[in-house]
């Protein structure tokens, strides 16, 4: 346990601990967390966020929370995206699900579904389009990417048969964002889409909601998934898994997902460097 990052040892091997809180651990039952817990919980969030942004750390890897207990502690967040984007003053944060084999971009994310027709527009949808194709070029090393837009309806709408949206809204957003990506193809229906990326057709897929890009990710990586904020200054990513508060204690959860998120924030940390924000930027203006 180390008390500030001066105490730190980053050498191979090493496993540091900063003490932020000062919870008693004979009062807490695990998988039975408290209004105590959920104020250390957000004070983990906000100083790691924080260390970030000053420099001393390269990335946030964070683990899953509860989205109840974060507002139990007084903080109005749909969840960790939404208050890292606050505390980095972030406009429009992307959520992206990475694998080796699929990586998926969502427009909206916890909503309910009756709310996600009215929550998409011709904007909202071409900054998800584009800020997913700038992390593919300057986080995953990708050059020239290839995204492929699905659509809202079964389909696709069918020209209008079964819906407007792809007509009046994700058409145009993806004609608005080719001026800037390299190769975007949509809108295109989800049932195909997905297995076409997972063969390779596409370096990423976007997605009009939670489950129809969530779905058919977690067939492909259930246990290896990463969570990655897109659109942030700093490196953050996460577990694609939930809290199991049934599983604590029983050494039975699997670390699969978080070890991958480990590895993946290393690899986006090197190929940010490698590339350089300012060369990313102009490679973006030049497509």
């Amino acid at each position: 346990t180390i008390q500030s990052l001066a105490q730190a040892n980053f050498s191979e091997g090493a496993l540091q601990v900063l003490q932020l809180s000062n919870l008693d651990p004979l009062a807490i039952i695990p998988g039975r967390p408290n209004e105590a817990c959920a104020k250390a919980m957000a004070r983990y969030i906000i100083e790691a966020v924080a260390m970030a942004l000053e420099g001393p750390l390269d990335s946030v890897v964070t683990c899953p929370i509860n989205k109840g207990l974060l507002q139990r502690a007084g903080y109005s967040f749909e969840g960790h995206t939404q208050m890292i984007a606050h505390l980095t003053g972030t406009h429009r944060p992307v959520m992206m699900l990475a694998g080796k084999r699929l990586k998926v971009s969502l427009v909206t994310i916890h909503c309910a579904l009756r709310d996600v027709p009215s929550r998409l527009s011709v904007n909202e949808i071409s900054e998800v389009i584009t800020t997913t194709c700038r992390s593919l070029i300057v986080d995953f090393g990708i050059t020239r990417p290839r995204i492929g837009v699905a659509g809202l309806n079964p389909h696709a709408g069918e020209e209008g048969l079964f819906g407007d949206e792809e007509l009046n809204m994700v058409a145009p957003a993806i004609e608005k964002a080719s001026k800037k990506c390299w190769e975007v193809k949509g809108p295109l229906p989800a049932d195909t889409l997905f297995w076409r990326a997972s063969q390779g057709e596409f370096d990423a897929v976007v997605a009009m909601y939670h489950d129809q890009g969530l779905a058919p990710f977690k067939l492909l990586h259930f246990s290896d998934g990463v969570n990655v904020t897109l659109g942030l200054p700093i490196v953050r990513t996460s577990v694609d898994h939930g809290t199991a508060y049934d599983l604590a204690g029983k050494g039975v959860a699997d670390p699969g997902s978080l070890i991958s998120a480990i590895e993946m924030a290393a690899t986006i940390v090197r190929n940010r460097k490698k590339i350089g924000t300012e060369q990313a930027s102009m490679a973006m203006a030049e497509q």
